[in-house]
């Protein structure tokens, strides 16, 4: 039985559901059987794609909308029975440069939705996609939950204020909610045209154009990747469990690599290029966190799951994915 069994015949709502992580948790639950309704704005600058949905358009449902249109929020929410609040605004140097358009996704259109939740529809379990950016620089590693939450940059503090509604709302209200913290997630149908989503996304779109994968710094930074199917399958698993209710999770792999390691495994498995070791540019470095990687035996001991696909096999999925599906990316 997959994880996306239980929710055969549920009636399930993705935010930012033409994204990456959105798309491919679609995927999982329309093959179970869920009725699927994929919420997104399709702003340019984020990671909507309706090419991400290529192959189950006809057994999903669209609804082209932004989270921050309150209006719209009750409508779309009665009688669902999940929701996966995976919308938001990723970029760390976007945050930087335009704060309160991250403070208007990340905080007061979480909000909205929550009070969307209990005003309509107070049973719904909803699951938020939170980040491994809010604790900051690691001060011991690997980093577990009860790492202090220390941003360095304001799509961090504002990811933590979201995640921390969302704990509010199921500790006052009742509503069943859960967190998990994501370390890097990559694979098939993430953002590739610019690092607004990932750093992995340039590279991946450099080494298969035959441009050089720049790495900042020395390249010591160590990093754990997770690959989307085993990020999917938390969130199912979260969302199936009641012992989830009023929990964070932390969601990634044992393990780290370097970044100039990962660079010229990119290299090595796509059979050609080259990595570039440059400068930091002053503004990335400003916000850098060094070295991170994920404790996550919570998640692991409370609701069965673990990583299952190696560093290089997911890697290879997604060189072979770009290589055929590049032009819908780049």
């Amino acid at each position: 039985m997959t994880a996306a069994a239980p929710f055969h015949g549920k009636k399930v709502l993705i935010t930012g559901g033409l994204g990456f992580l959105g798309s491919n948790l679609a995927r999982e639950l329309v093959e179970a059987g869920a009725d699927v309704l994929l919420v997104d704005s399709l702003i340019p600058e984020y990671g909507g794609n309706r090419a991400n949905i290529a192959g189950i358009e006809d057994r999903v449902t669209v609804n082209i909308s932004d989270i921050r249109d309150t209006h719209s929020l009750g409508p779309l929410l009665r009688g669902q029975d999940v929701l996966f609040n995976l919308a938001g605004q990723t970029s760390h140097l976007d945050s930087m440069t335009d704060p309160f358009t991250d403070l208007e996704i990340n905080c007061r259109a979480q909000l909205a939705i929550l009070e969307a939740c209990r005003q309509h529809n107070p049973d719904l379990k909803v699951v938020f996609a939170s980040t491994r950016q809010i604790y900051g620089r690691p001060r011991y590693l690997p980093v577990d939950e009860n790492h202090p939450v220390a941003p360095v940059d304001v799509n961090g503090i504002d990811k933590a204020a979201g995640e921390a509604f969302h704990l509010l709302y199921g500790e006052v209200y009742g509503l069943p909610v859960c967190a998990l913290r994501l370390t890097n997630v990559y694979g098939p149908r993430m953002r590739v045209r610019d690092a607004r989503q990932t750093f992995l996304g340039t590279w991946i779109r450099a080494v298969l154009s035959g441009e050089p994968v720049e790495v900042w710094g020395d390249g010591a930074q160590r990093r754990d990747l997770l690959y989307v199917d085993d990020a999917v399958r938390a969130f199912l698993l979260a969302a199936a469990a009641d012992a989830a209710n009023g929990e964070v999770f932390n969601v990634g792999v044992d393990g780290s690599i370097s970044l100039l390691e990962l660079a010229e495994l990119l290299v090595e498995l796509h059979g050609s290029g080259q990595v570039a070791v440059v400068p930091f540019p002053p503004e990335r470095k400003a916000i850098d966190i060094g070295d991170y990687y994920t404790r996550a035996e919570k998640i692991r001991s409370g609701l069965g799951w673990d990583a299952e696909v190696p560093l290089r096999t997911g890697l290879e999925r997604t060189l072979a994915y770009y290589a055929t599906h590049g032009e819908r990316y780049w």
